[in-house]
């Protein structure tokens, strides 16, 4: 009897190992052809070449987009790096077989990963350099999002020297609000952060601060100076209301409405076009932020002042429930197969599904020491979470992701506050609790 197959069993016992570097190089040379990265005219800065590193190190970046890899590779060779990707991306059938020929490692996102440290284990004891972005997914409003907490403690326990690529423009060529190719321009610089001296020198607070800063960017800002055009082929807008689905002149939820090269508000009429440079040209009467980054950090504060205005404050929405089979490969354009249905639920303590898989009863309750954020696999029809270590995607029926995700990341930092905001968001604060920070002075 023919043994049935285990997909998650067999990563886990997967040995890892540096790139071959024939086939690193074809990578490479693919990556510099219009296939992938030569499209968007990559220009790099190099101020500290990496290949000058004889023993094993890390290269950070902030991930902007699912095309970054091209552009590390562009800026290491012939550097061969061992590059770091959510655990999801393993299981889709159009990505397992690349991934295991390059070495890609998996992590799994937000969350405890014994196997995932030990493959970033086995290469750094190889001379290695592993590729990994400390955001731990890719941006979701345009700017860069708080590092994971704990990663200056991993680099110290590591001891090795740590190289990071800014890279710019990147988020507007392809990202998790649309993922069309836009072709324009991607900047980056390349340089050493830390040495193994520095490692040893800062607190690993400090190492995280220093992270943070460095990746301090607004892509959509970025661009309002370097004015680079992004061809969307008429359709700039596709998937905007899912960061800004709050009209900034009715207040109405999801009554936004984003197609072409438009975003308007379904019941005042409130709206803009955008051209190809991500400018806003609002209709005549209508309130529209600067960028959509703006418009997103306008909704944040809202549902900062929301929550604590009310101690019973509950978001409830039905969703499809995914998982990862364990015998086969999803299909190309999924992350996961559909298993079940429920409601899913926000509220001052914690997260909670109510529903079934695969017929039966299944729930769970997460409070904001567990849960802090979510991970997003490939755009904004879904978030992910892992729950009892497997992989759960979340479907709903409306177009709310965006809230989801500011929603839990505020009512974690309202009563936990371990995954903190940027210190330049302070206004955003100004006046009120956050968890742990105010709680401790009481």
């Amino acid at each position: 009897m023919k043994k049935e197959r285990n997909l998650q069993k067999e990563l886990e016992l997967r040995k890892y190992k540096r790139p071959n570097p024939f086939l690193y190089w074809i990578y490479y040379v693919v990556g510099l052809t219009p296939l992938l990265g030569g499209k968007y005219h990559p220009h790099i800065e190099i101020i500290d070449d990496i290949n000058k590193c004889k023993g094993p190190c890390f290269l950070i970046w902030n991930h902007q987009s699912r095309r970054d890899h091209t552009f590390l590779t562009t800026a290491c060779y012939p550097k061969r790096l061992s590059i770091v990707a959510e655990y999801g991306s393993f299981f889709r059938k159009h990505l397992h077989w690349p991934f295991k020929m390059m070495n890609i490692l998996p992590k799994k996102v937000f969350a405890n990963d014994m196997n995932g440290m030990r493959a970033i284990r086995e290469i750094i004891k190889q001379n290695g350099c592993v590729a990994f972005s400390p955001e731990g997914t890719s941006s979701i409003f345009g700017d860069n999002q708080p590092i994971v907490p704990g990663t200056g403690r991993f680099l110290q326990a590591f001891n090795v020297p740590v190289y990071c690529m800014s890279l710019r423009g990147s988020y507007l060529t392809n990202n998790k609000v649309c993922s069309d190719d836009r072709i324009g321009e991607v900047y980056g610089t390349l340089k050493l952060l830390f040495s193994k001296e520095d490692l040893k020198k800062y607190k690993p607070t400090e190492i995280e601060d220093i992270i943070n800063n460095e990746f301090q960017h607004d892509d959509y800002k970025w661009n309002k100076i370097a004015h680079i055009k992004y061809d969307s082929k008429g359709k700039i807008t596709t998937g905007l209301s899912d960061i800004c689905y709050k009209c900034p002149k009715c207040g109405e939820e999801f009554s936004m409405i984003s197609k072409d090269n438009y975003i308007k508000c379904e019941k005042c009429g409130n709206g803009a076009t955008m051209d190809d440079y991500y400018d806003f040209h609002p209709y005549a009467g209508s309130i529209i932020p600067n960028t959509p980054t703006d418009w997103a950090h306008k909704e944040r504060e809202e549902i900062i002042n929301e929550i604590r205005n009310d101690p019973n404050y509950c978001y409830s929405f039905k969703v499809k429930l995914g998982t990862l089979p364990k015998d086969h490969y999803v299909k190309k354009t999924e992350t996961t197969e559909l298993c079940g249905e429920g409601i899913y639920s926000i509220d001052h303590k914690g997260v909670h599904f109510r529903g079934t898989k695969f017929g039966q009863p299944f729930d769970f309750d997460l409070d904001y020491k567990t849960i802090q954020t979510y991970p997003i696999s490939v755009d904004l029809s879904c978030f992910s979470y892992f729950i009892n270590d497997e992989y759960y995607d979340f479907f709903p029926e409306i177009r709310n992701v965006g809230k989801v995700i500011m929603l839990t990341e505020e009512m974690h930092r309202l009563h936990i506050n371990h995954f903190k905001n940027f210190p330049w968001f302070d206004y955003m604060y100004e006046g009120k609790e956050l968890g742990i920070d105010l709680k401790n002075k009481k």
